[in-house]
């Protein structure tokens, strides 16, 4: 994965420690993959899948989430006509703004999603299996 994007100010200790980002996916690589959301057997995510070697799952929308994982790895794919700029996620009471092409990293499980009113807008995503291993190597750049 393009980690090495990662800044200290996409590094949080409060109220856990967590990464927030958007620099990590150059948009255009982002919108081939965007495009293609709804066909996981198109070749652009073959070559995603095969050039990063970690699983992952897409989820339709952010209540979907798998809380079981090692490590919470959420890629948002905000879909374009949503235009709300709510606050869509709380990690440990902080909330977090639900970008798109935004990545949050954390080993905490106290995640809540906030509702919207406007139900027929769905809150897309890719959950990848990050190892437990590859992230404390991440939070060790910043430590």
């Amino acid at each position: 994965m393009n980690w090495e994007k990662l800044k200290p100010q996409h590094y949080f200790k409060e109220p856990v420690e967590h990464i927030y980002s958007s620099t990590i996916f150059d948009i255009k690589e982002y919108d081939k993959l965007y495009e293609n959301q709804n066909n996981f057997s198109h070749q652009v995510w073959k070559d995603f899948d095969e050039k990063y070697k970690t699983g992952f799952q897409f989820c339709d929308d952010l209540r979907d989430i798998n809380k079981d994982k090692e490590i919470i790895c959420l890629w948002f794919f905000k879909e374009r006509n949503d235009r709300s700029a709510g606050e869509d996620i709380e990690l440990c009471g902080k909330r977090l703004t639900y970008f798109q092409n935004t990545f949050l990293m954390t080993e905490c499980k106290d995640i809540k999603i906030l509702e919207k009113n406007d139900e027929y807008i769905r809150r897309p995503l890719v959950q990848l299996d990050l190892k437990k291993d590859i992230y404390h190597k991440i939070l060790g750049k910043f430590k």
